[in-house]
């Protein structure tokens, strides 16, 4: 079972108040760091801090954006009449036109500069606490959103490692292969050379150009290589710079295989463990 967590994620929640309905959005994608952008109404802004800190504990890592909304849903605004100010104008307005009507009056006193007040709007201890609580379900909803796709990450890995190893098994038939045109090519050399040639001096060559092209320590190593990045895959949690640290180790081997391999068939293969590895370090990008 993996336990990777991939960066990318949504989550929502929302309650219903009396009054009003607060909805928590939180989406993230891939980062180097912890790159988070907060969303808040005018009256929480000094609970930023707060909020950024339940975030970081929970995502640790990615390109967050979150975002906080309260729908008013009942009767209730922050906007009052300022009573002193609109009695002035209507007074006012009475001493132009002493018979006009009241209601007349009122409706223009009301579009005058200054006739409505809007109430500082102050934290309300009780609404935050809710607050906190959807947040808290929408993290927890993003989490699991980025274990499901880590889990989909993990099994797309795992694939890609086994198809390297089919190529890297693929490859010891024309490693046997080319070890035998080597020695054909260097006997027919010294035929057209017609020369006496010491068998011994001959074996050395022999084994001297051989070595050059000798794959097997990349092999053994790319294996443990392949081993251990399953083993990370599967028993670290938020692993994924080290998954790119091995990656990039896998990489080594399969191009010093590359520069080995003088056989068409090999370096075919080899391209073909290059193209796995690629999309491997692309997907580790974004894993936690």
């Amino acid at each position: 079972m993996s336990m990777i967590y991939s960066m990318t994620g949504f989550g929502k929640a929302s309650m219903q108040l009396p009054l009003k309905k607060i909805t928590v959005e939180v989406k993230s994608l891939n980062s180097k760091n912890l790159d988070l952008s907060v969303r808040l109404p005018q009256a929480y802004k000094e609970k930023e801090l707060e909020i950024r800190n339940l975030i970081a504990q929970q995502l640790e890592r990615g390109k967050v954006e979150c975002s906080v909304f309260i729908e008013v849903t009942g009767e209730e605004t922050s906007a009052v009449l300022n009573a002193p100010i609109v009695k002035a104008y209507i007074a006012q307005m009475q001493n132009i036109i002493p018979n006009a009507d009241a209601t007349e009056l009122m409706k223009m006193a009301v579009r005058m500069p200054d006739a409505l007040k809007v109430e500082r709007c102050e934290v309300d201890e009780e609404e935050w606490t809710k607050i906190q609580v959807v947040l808290a379900e929408a993290l927890k909803n993003i989490n699991e959103f980025r274990q499901q796709e880590g889990e989909k990450l993990g099994n797309d890995f795992a694939e890609r490692i086994a198809n390297i190893r089919t190529y890297m098994k693929e490859i010891t038939p024309f490693e046997e292969e080319r070890i035998k045109n080597v020695k054909e090519r260097l006997q027919q050399n010294l035929k057209e050379l017609e020369v006496n040639i010491d068998e011994s001096r001959y074996a050395q060559e022999v084994i001297y150009y051989i070595e050059k092209l000798d794959i097997n320590e990349e092999k053994v190593r790319l294996t443990n290589h392949l081993d251990y990045f399953i083993e990370t895959l599967n028993t670290q949690e938020n692993s994924g710079r080290k998954l790119g640290f091995i990656a990039q180790e896998m990489g080594r081997e399969i191009n010093t295989m590359g520069s080995k391999s003088n056989h068409s068939e090999m370096q075919k293969l080899v391209v073909k463990m290059k193209d796995e590895l690629e999309k491997i370090k692309e997907q580790v990008l974004n894993i936690l």
